[in-house]
């Protein structure tokens, strides 16, 4: 029979780890503690890493937000944008053509889809980030007690 053992994680460094775009450090949380915490890349660090990949059990390392993730919420965002000009002026920009600008410098003209965009990145990786929980068994305590009132 599986133990719930219960360890305070902060969301926030949590979140805050799992959409760092720094290529230069792995995160890792620390499921005894809760702590989270980086490793630099660098090769300097195979003996860090070699003694976390040892205990694995102990360490679960936080997948990095990569480009593949930020391109599939800004897909989803133009796919739900009504007006044209902003629409062609979003997927030029997402292509690459020219002239092309951020999608958040573009977005900071248009304040109202600029809020939308916020929103919705903030629903996918807070769903992302509930996802990567769940398949590493890491459960917040509202769903602990949840999954206690339903036998």
């Amino acid at each position: 029979m599986a133990t719930i053992r219960s360890v305070e994680i902060s969301w926030e460094d949590l979140l805050g780890a799992f959409t760092s775009g720094q290529l230069d450090k792995a995160y890792y949380l620390d499921k005894l503690t809760g702590e989270i915490f980086s490793v630099p890349s660098t090769s300097d660090s195979s003996e860090v890493r070699e003694q976390l990949e040892s205990n694995g059990e102990r360490f679960l390392e936080i997948p990095p937000f990569d480009y593949r993730s930020e391109r599939q919420i800004v897909t989803d965002f133009i796919s739900q944008i009504t007006e044209p000009d902003l629409k062609i002026l979003l997927c030029s920009s997402l292509a690459g053509r020219k002239p092309y600008g951020k999608i958040e410098d573009i977005l900071s003209f248009y304040p109202h889809e600029e809020e939308r965009f916020a929103l919705l990145k903030d629903q996918f990786l807070s769903n992302r980030l509930k996802i990567w929980m769940e398949e590493n068994n890491l459960y917040t305590a509202d769903t602990v007690l949840q999954g206690m009132k339903h036998p």
